[in-house]
């Protein structure tokens, strides 16, 4: 389960501005957390393609605190890009 840069753009606006010198961009970052939702793994067993596993889960939590998952994934369903179950 990946969003392409397509489907990226419709929620993009979403997702806090990146400041600074980031390493991962936010669509890398979200696609690292709906491959660990959907599939199930520790963060600490996330492929290296999403880039370093703790950069991901800081930044996942961030969101996670300022709702700014929740509004994601409402949106991500509501544009039928994506069926998200978040138990």
């Amino acid at each position: 389960m990946q969003l392409t840069a397509e489907q990226f753009k419709q929620i993009e606006g979403l997702l806090p501005r990146q400041r600074g010198n980031v390493r991962l961009g936010n669509l890398q970052v979200l696609n690292a957390i709906l491959h660990v939702a959907a599939n199930g793994c520790k963060w600490r067993a996330l492929p290296e393609r999403y880039g370093n596993w703790h950069t991901v889960y800081t930044r996942m939590m961030r969101w996670s605190k300022a709702g700014v998952l929740d509004r994601v994934f409402e949106q991500l369903q509501r544009q039928r890009l994506m069926q998200i179950r978040i138990e």
